[in-house]
Parts: C-alpha cells; structure tokens; sequence
C-alpha cells in the first residue's frame, strides 16, 4: 500500500502550517481559526481512507488460449462492499508490462462496475497481466492510496492455424534401394483399441476380440501417408521484424495439415530448442488436430541469437519443410531441403520477387506473411498429387 498527498492535499497543508505559525506568532484567532480548519479537512481526509478499500475484484478472461490476432479481452469487475459508504477509485492493469489506466465510476454501497482490458494478440507468447493496482481517492482529493488487489493472469497467444489442405504425396524406401511412390488406398495395421458404438463393424479385428474377451477396432494408416519433417529456423539473424511469427504459423499450419491427414510428422529447430515426434494419435478421423503442447510450444518459442548451421539428418520416407526468413542463406536452404525425397523451402520475405520457384529440385516458396506461403504450398501438394 503506498499513500501520497496530492497537489490539493499539498496545498492545504501548507496553508495549514503557514496559518499555524502566522496565527501563534501574530496571536490572531482568526488565523489560528483557519488553521484548525484545514487541519480537520486533512483529518478527515486521512479517516476516509485509512481503513482498507471496500471492495472486492474479480477479473475474468476470455479466451485463456487465443490464436494470434484474434480477440481476447479481460474483464475486471469492482463491487463496493461497504454497507453506508460510497467509494471513488481510479485503477490501473498492468497488461505484458504496459501500464493501462482506467476510471471506475463513483460507487454506492452494494455496486459494482465492470471494465474490459483489450489484450494485445499481435505476437506470439504468453501475455503476463495484473496485478491491478486501485487508487482511491480521500474526502476533497486531498489524499490518494494505492492498494494491489488480485493476483496475475496469463493468456497463451498462439500461432495462427491456416488451411494448408495437406501433404505432398508420400516416398517409401523401395527392396532395390530406390525411393518408390506408393499409390494411395492401401492399409497397414497400425494399433488396436476398444470398440466405441458407432465404429464400422468392418475394422473389428475378431482374433484379437476373441482373446480379450471384448470387441476390438483395428487402427489402420495409408502406407503412403508422408511424414512430415519440418526444420523452423529460429535464428533471429535469419528474420526482419515479425518474421518470425508468420514463419511459427505456417509451421504450425503444417503440422495440423499432418495431424488431420493422418501422418506423422517432427518438428526441428535449427537451434535445438524444439525437436517434437508428432505420431499419429488413435482416434476418428475428424477429430485429428494439432495436439495442444506442440501448440503451446511454438507459442513460446523465442528467437535465438545462434550462428548454427542448418543441419539435419532425412531419410526416406520423408517430406521435409524447411522454414526460415529472407536474411539466411537460400543456397544453405536448398541445400537442407534437397536431401529428403520430397522437399520445399519456405522463406518468409517481406518484399519478394516471385512468390513461387524451383531450386535443385527443391520448391522455394517467398511471401511476406504466412497466408502466401500456405497458398504456395497448397499449389505444390496440388503439383504432387497430380504426378
């Protein structure tokens, strides 16, 4: 709790002291009269907020988990607690650092006011705010007092999920040692679970149902599914300002691309902070996405100040996506991406010359933002499954 005077309160005491030593010296009742007063004004200013601030705050957030530039508020509810007394207080939020101020109305015993707090969903991370500081305000303004009321809250702003509509066709590791492209519609057994009412009775796998004692459903994946690598680059030297975020939501646009098609997929950093095995999760079709910690993992993901190369070990089968910003080496990109089977490079540049282009067999894809760059890749997995 801080307490400070005012300017009004400064004034008045002032004269109060300068009344006190000019009547006792001059032996003036009047002026000693005068003196008294402003000393009662500042009592009385002092007893209003001397006790602890009648109210009580709630703050609530909407949504806990936002998607960049979406919407997200804060709502910050005071209610008067007091039984006679009205209380006037002005409030301040701290919302990731910056100081927001706003005014509460003057309120009855027994109101209550509400405020929204527009939370900042420009960058990805966690958006850290609170506490709210109250400032309450003395009979005549002539003292102000700062109390801290609640707790810190936190919002996870999220990379951006755009549709991307799927992967490249798939290459499996042929029995001569030649990388082979298998054509869509067969199966392999992939796992085993209960069966759940509504399953089609074809996928019940009745040896195993035998064994058990109860039905189960085979999980089974198109041996031609891809998996899907993608290297993000996070080396700050490799961006211009905000690159990196549109770089994060193209990566997590194409790991939900995976996730809904039914492939597995990994995500790499070049600086080693991320290296996440995304296998594909038993479940019905629709109900596929982007599992919520790889999410919550690009969501914090912060530039590193690194000169690592780009490095990373493919094999077939693989696609692989390589992510990086218009200040990296392009001939290191190609380079990177061209020794997997199927491979793309996805620069995000702020003023490219061509938006779509080829390299060593490797598809460049440049845009400004990641909404480019999703439409480049949806061209290339449109070119590939048409071969």
């Amino acid at each position: 709790m801080t307490t400070r005077l005012t300017a009004r309160g400064w004034a008045t005491a002032v004269c109060a002291v300068l009344c006190w030593v000019l009547g006792v010296w001059a032996a003036y009742p009047a002026i000693v009269g005068l003196a008294l007063a402003l000393t009662a004004t500042l009592l009385v200013a002092v007893l209003t907020v001397a006790a602890p601030t009648p109210v009580q705050v709630s703050r609530t957030v909407h949504p806990a988990r936002v998607a960049r530039h979406d919407e997200c508020h804060a709502t910050i509810r005071v209610e008067n607690t007091a039984r006679r007394w009205r209380v006037s207080i002005s409030g301040t939020d701290r919302v990731a650092g910056a100081p927001i101020v706003f005014d509460f109305p003057t309120l009855a015993a027994g109101e209550h006011a509400a405020t929204d707090v527009r939370i900042p969903t420009d960058h990805r991370g966690l958006i850290e705010f609170g506490p709210l500081t109250l400032d309450r305000r003395s009979f005549g303004d002539l003292i102000r007092v700062r109390r801290v009321h609640g707790d810190t809250a936190s919002v996870l702003v999220e990379p951006r999920v755009l549709d991307v509509i799927g992967v490249p066709p798939g290459m499996r590791r042929g029995h001569a040692g030649a990388d082979e492209r298998i054509a869509h519609g067969g199966t392999d057994l992939v796992g085993l679970r209960e069966y759940v009412p509504g399953d089609d009775l074809r996928r019940l796998h009745w040896a195993t149902s035998a064994r058990r004692g109860q039905l189960m459903v085979r999980e089974d994946a198109d041996p031609s599914q891809p998996f899907l690598t993608v290297l993000l680059d996070d080396r700050a030297e490799s961006y211009r300002e905000g690159g990196l975020d549109e770089a994060v939501d193209l990566a997590a646009s194409l790991l939900d691309a995976a996730a809904a098609g039914r492939s597995a997929a990994r995500l790499v950093t070049v600086s080693g902070a991320l290296d996440l095995d995304l296998p594909v999760e038993p479940g019905r079709v629709e109900d596929a996405r982007l599992a919520p910690h790889a999410l919550a993992a690009l969501a914090t993901l912060a530039p590193h100040d690194s000169s690592a190369p780009l490095r990373m070990q493919v094999s077939s089968p693989d696609v692989v996506a390589v992510i990086s910003g218009s200040d990296a080496s392009a001939a290191e990109l190609v380079l990177t991406a061209a020794a997997a089977p199927v491979g793309v490079v996805a620069v995000v540049d702020p003023s490219p010359d061509r938006l779509v282009s080829a390299s060593g067999g490797v598809l460049v894809l440049h845009g400004p933002r990641a909404e480019e760059l999703a439409h480049g890749w949806r061209t290339a997995v449109a070119a590939g499954a048409a071969r």
